[in-house]
């Protein structure tokens, strides 16, 4: 079985940014859960509007499947918000899932993603997510604060 790591957090913590670095020290693919939304999904949070369960759950069967798919090829680091419990019990497919979860203030989640361009996540809905959000117990917990490759060092030490 091959490495499945999920970089988990709210839109803004930097899972795509860290999860590309991860992979490429890991020479292993990187996946952006975004890329698997249904379009109904990306046209409802262009609109304005927070996914619920519902929403969330053909793409979240979608990645489960994909993920097992992924375990017996060169394995993955996958993006992916992952924000309740129950949607990562959905994901963790083998005993071989490495949550990573990346963490940081409302104020700098909320600064990052004004500044970023030609996203459809839209910045008001923040607060929808952090309202979602189930904090879990286990894995990797990092901060978002340091320098993305500071960040991908402390989560690399705690993978070996």
């Amino acid at each position: 079985m091959s490495k499945l790591i999920i970089v988990a957090g709210v839109s803004g913590s930097g899972k795509t940014t860290i999860g590309k670095l991860v992979a490429e020290k890991l020479s292993i693919p990187f996946k952006d859960g975004d890329d698997f939304h249904p379009q109904k999904n990306i046209d409802k949070m262009k609109g304005g509007q927070a996914l619920n369960d519902e929403d969330r759950k053909p793409w979240l069967d979608t990645l489960s499947k994909k993920l097992k798919e992924w375990s017996y090829e060169d394995g993955v680091v996958l993006a992916c918000s992952a924000l309740k419990e129950a949607y990562r019990q959905t994901l963790t497919v083998n005993d071989q899932v490495i949550w990573v979860f990346l963490e940081g203030s409302y104020e700098l989640l909320e600064s990052r993603m004004t500044a970023r361009k030609n996203h459809f996540f839209k910045a008001e809905l923040l607060k929808s997510q952090l309202d979602t959000l189930e904090k879990a117990d286990y894995g990797i917990h990092v901060s978002i604060e340091p320098k993305p490759e500071e960040i991908v060092s402390n989560i690399l030490d705690q993978i070996k």
